[in-house]
């Protein structure tokens, strides 16, 4: 496992280009595979996505709620070996299996905790590797000992086999980083990140799951989807994710709570779901606010009260279509 030694830090201010091309080791990242005759019935019966029709070349984010609506697990899915793999924060893996387990023994489906390996293709290059890697075309490819997935233009992601992995470390031309960075492009892109902390805390629309497409309100039956569908159609969700920025001496911790200014005062607002610090002091950050916040309203770290942040636009709307 020496290659898993191979992946350094790469510090980079705000005003720093991107690496052309680096492979990042994903390992705060991990997967739930399913597979067996009844999988993708079993799935759609779970999920907030419409499984029924996701193409072998595409993949989708979607949620897990329990039967009240509240969030267990945030997934991209996708078709990987003989069945589907939920890639997902691997702190949020040991609850989520557990509950998507739940109904299984009266189904053909196997559920279990993938150990293939995740690592990230970041660059202008990310695509022209996974083109030398597979024959294939689409944003999900079979490639040999896994999967490659496209997150957005210069981001794919790679499941492999321990042994497909070391391979591809050791042959690659890429530079080889921590998962600082993807976790970067994962809050510049308003792509949800729900850690163990913040399970069953939020229904899917506070983590913007509508609005990347992770919500079928066509599709059929599944747990929770009653007070999903109320939080569309009744107006009833009051809170959304946001991206949030400020500065910090130091990382801020998963789950540093932010406080917002009301008058004079300040009030809790809600806590960090990941962030990032670039090397010159600048934080970004995914935080789930009330939906109604002003723009310009100003917030601040609880723990660092000096320490000044703001909200930023999103890459995407909230409104409802």
């Amino acid at each position: 496992m020496d290659w898993q030694n191979k992946f350094a830090p790469l510090s980079l201010s705000t005003t720093d280009a991107l690496p052309e091309l680096a492979l990042a080791h994903l390992t705060s990242w991990g997967a739930i595979t399913m597979v067996g005759d009844d999988k993708k019935s079993y799935l759609s019966g779970q999920v907030t996505c419409d499984v029924v029709s996701l193409a072998e070349d595409s993949s989708t984010l979607g949620a897990h709620c329990d039967a009240k609506g509240k969030v267990w697990s945030v997934f991209r899915l996708f078709h990987h070996n003989d069945g589907y793999a939920m890639f997902q924060p691997k702190s949020a893996i040991a609850v989520e299996l557990a509950e998507i387990k739940k109904y299984a023994v009266f189904s053909k489906v196997d559920i279990s905790e993938s150990d293939d390996v995740a690592l990230g293709l970041i660059g202008s290059s990310a695509t022209q590797v996974v083109e030398q890697l597979s024959e294939s075309q689409g944003d999900v490819r079979a490639i040999n000992g896994g999967t490659a997935v496209k997150i957005d233009d210069s981001r794919w992601l790679l499941l492999l086999t321990p042994q497909a992995a070391a391979t591809l470390v050791t042959e690659t031309r890429a530079q080889l980083i921590d998962e600082s960075l993807w976790t970067r492009c994962d809050i510049e892109n308003g792509l949800p990140v729900l850690p163990a902390e913040q399970q069953n805390e939020h229904i899917p629309q506070a983590l913007n799951v509508q609005a990347l497409g992770g919500i079928s309100f066509t599709k059929g039956c599944y747990t929770g989807q009653e007070t999903v569908a109320r939080a569309k159609y009744r107006g009833m969700n009051k809170r959304a994710m946001f991206i949030v920025s400020g500065n910090a001496e130091q990382q801020p911790a998963t789950g540093a709570e932010l406080e917002r200014a009301v008058g004079e005062n300040w009030r809790g607002a809600g806590q960090l779901l990941t962030s990032y610090r670039f090397s010159d002091g600048k934080c970004i950050g995914l935080v789930v606010l009330p939906n109604n916040l002003e723009a310009d309203t100003q917030l601040r770290l609880k723990d660092a009260p000096e320490s000044l942040w703001k909200i930023e636009p999103l890459p995407y709307s909230l409104d409802d279509e």
